[in-house]
């Protein structure tokens, strides 16, 4: 059910047409091509407001009623061709062009006969008619055109970020994996019920890591995070202290997933590791008006590692990507509205996230 409907996402053939902002926007173009076919029928000396009033009336309605028809056309045009698609939305500009041309010249020969009073002929004017239908043909093929070229790029756009967020969540530390493999080993034969259900922990963190990017509600991302560290304290022991600090939530709050466990794993990684008597992570989560906060705080040594314990360019570099994966992450889901910073003071580094509330 979700890839059906993702892929449909991905493949739309011409961008929403009925949001606000795409209705401005279409407002906006017909009234510049009206402003545009007035300068050229009266020139400027001569400026007919009447017949930008004319000009205006009719291509506002023709430009809004052909992108409702477009916009209640979308689920067939995604299941279609290329060609056919763009035939049958080209086909509907024409269409809608046709019928609002006539409809606007039997308005017009009303009007001036004194609104249909008496037995009245009405004509099309067909020289009229062809004018209106090469214009709208010429006009409609070109502004499609750049649609249907515009929302290909956000496609593309959007399947290159979904494969990279796909391909950066599903990836777990090969070192996280090996010590807990060894923790499982030897588990095995001394506490087997625990051993089980490490087993199960992880296991619930690979199919988590192995799913369908998406927002999750915040008490599951929080369950996953716990499971993981279960895992690290297992490993740890005493060196790891843990400290939740989560204020009154809404219950129906959704994040992205796996986007605590990787800033913890980070935390443990460069933080509390290195440490030869550990330390604390301190989980913080809190939520201000339409906000959510999150804060994940961790030691980090001062003094200067020997060789062997000296962070490699590899280890740095991971931290550097798995910052950016969770930044990439939230600027899919938030756009500019959510912001991830960190800071390092007295031996004290500190990871915020700060994001719109998701429901």
């Amino acid at each position: 059910m979700t890839n059906t409907k993702n892929k449909g996402t991905h493949n739309d053939f011409l961008p929403n047409l009925c949001n606000p902002q795409s209705v401005l926007l279409l407002v906006l173009v017909a009234e510049l091509v009206a402003l545009l076919l007035t300068l050229n029928a009266s020139f400027l000396p001569t400026f007919s407001w009447d017949l930008l009033a004319l000009y205006s009336f009719q291509i506002q309605w023709i430009s809004l009623i052909s992108a409702y028809v477009i916009c209640r056309m979308r689920p067939w045009l995604r299941r279609w061709e290329p060609t056919q698609a763009g035939l049958a939305a080209y086909g509907a500009v024409l269409l809608t062009t046709l019928i609002m041309s006539i409809l606007g010249q039997l308005l017009l020969q009303a009007f001036a006969s004194g609104m249909f009073m008496g037995a009245q002929r009405f004509h099309v004017n067909l020289w009229q008619l062809c004018s209106n239908m090469l214009t709208s043909a010429i006009l409609s093929g070109i502004t499609l055109r750049y649609l249907y070229l515009q929302q290909q790029l956000r496609n593309q756009q959007q399947a290159e970020l979904h494969a990279r967020i796909q391909a950066l969540q599903s990836r777990i530390r090969p070192h996280f994996l090996f010590n807990s493999m060894n923790s499982i080993a030897s588990l095995i034969v001394s506490d087997p019920d625990l051993a089980e259900r490490v087993i199960e922990d992880l296991a619930e963190l690979f199919r988590a890591s192995l799913a369908e990017p998406a927002l999750i509600p915040i008490d599951r991302e929080v369950i996953l995070c716990r499971r993981y560290l279960e895992i690290e304290q297992l490993r740890m022991g005493k060196r790891l202290t843990v400290d939740w600090q989560i204020g009154a939530l809404s219950e129906d709050i959704k994040i992205p997933s796996l986007m605590l466990q990787p800033l913890v794993e980070n935390a443990i990684f460069h933080g509390i590791e290195p440490m030869p008597n550990g330390g604390t992570v301190t989980i913080k989560i809190s939520q201000a008006k339409n906000q959510l906060m999150i804060a994940i705080t961790n030691p980090y040594p001062l003094v200067k590692k020997s060789p062997s314990q000296a962070q490699t360019p590899s280890q740095d570099r991971h931290n550097r990507m798995a910052l950016d994966n969770i930044r990439h992450r939230l600027q899919v889901h938030y756009g500019d509205n959510a912001r991830l910073s960190s800071s390092e003071e007295h031996g004290v580094f500190t990871t915020y996230i700060f994001c719109p509330l998701q429901k």
